[in-house]
């Protein structure tokens, strides 16, 4: 059963000052850290954690050049929920990449390329399809709009055959210039390759609040047409129903 998904929160982590490295030198080298509390954890509109609130929180590199390296974890539920012979409460993502931007026509074009690796460590029941998902990404933006996709180069969290599914992500997130509200807008397309009825569509609206020193508050709307048959779990809970969501973001 699906869903490892992070960054829904894989809560974006706010830009950070850049470290010193003498007297009157910015330092090329730029470290974060990032924390959140959420009042549940969602990725591409399905439930992980069963409604209940998630705990997440990351490490990230970025060199001036573009190159970055990070980490994001948090807690999860959705594989001992679909089969309690798993025990696999954490979610660990790796990712590195490139991203910068390029002028065309007088506009300037961000652009950002990478692979992500999600990691579920745990114990798992023989013949039991593995969750590990490794993906490539690519996407493009302007403005405050941004056009994602990403490729799974393995089976697609656990989904046995369902090497090359792919999800597409078209992203606006708009300053309000009121209150320092940022409005954010998302819809999704997850196709899950040679599996009957897993593909699905999900979007979001809602606000995030900037609080300034690195806090920030997000509430949003979320919904999917995941269909129930594939994404309920075994406590009955349809993954993909309409919900709330709340979080605090701090980072460092």
């Amino acid at each position: 059963m699906p869903s490892a998904f992070a960054q829904e929160a894989s809560a974006a982590p706010a830009a950070p000052a850049a470290d010193s490295a003498t007297a009157g030198e910015v330092s090329p080298h730029t470290f974060t850290a990032n924390v959140t509390l959420a009042s549940e954890y969602r990725y591409r509109g399905l439930m992980q954690t069963n409604r209940r609130p998630a705990v997440q929180g990351g490490f990230d590199y970025a060199h001036a050049s573009g190159f970055y390296l990070g980490n994001w974890n948090s807690n999860i539920s959705w594989l001992s929920d679909s089969n309690s012979q798993v025990s696999a409460p954490i979610e660990m993502d790796f990712y590195g990449g490139f991203k910068n931007s390029v002028n065309i026509a007088g506009a300037d074009i961000a652009y950002d390329v990478g692979v992500l690796e999600y990691y579920y460590p745990g114990d798992y029941p023989s013949g039991f399809t593995r969750p590990y998902t490794t993906e490539v990404y690519a996407s493009v933006g302007y403005g405050p709009v941004s056009l994602k996709y990403s490729h799974a180069l393995t089976n697609l969290f656990g989904f046995a055959d369902s090497k090359n599914s792919y999800y597409v992500d078209l992203s606006a997130n708009v300053p309000l210039n009121v209150w320092d509200l940022t409005f954010n807008a998302h819809v999704g397309y997850q196709k899950v390759q040679n599996v009957t009825d897993a593909s699905y569509t999900d979007w979001k609206v809602g606000v995030t609040k900037d609080f300034g020193k690195g806090l920030a508050v997000s509430v949003a709307y979320i919904d999917t047409n995941a269909a129930r048959g594939v994404y309920t779990n075994s406590h009955g809970r349809y993954m993909g129903r309409a919900t709330a969501f709340a979080s605090i973001t701090k980072t460092f």
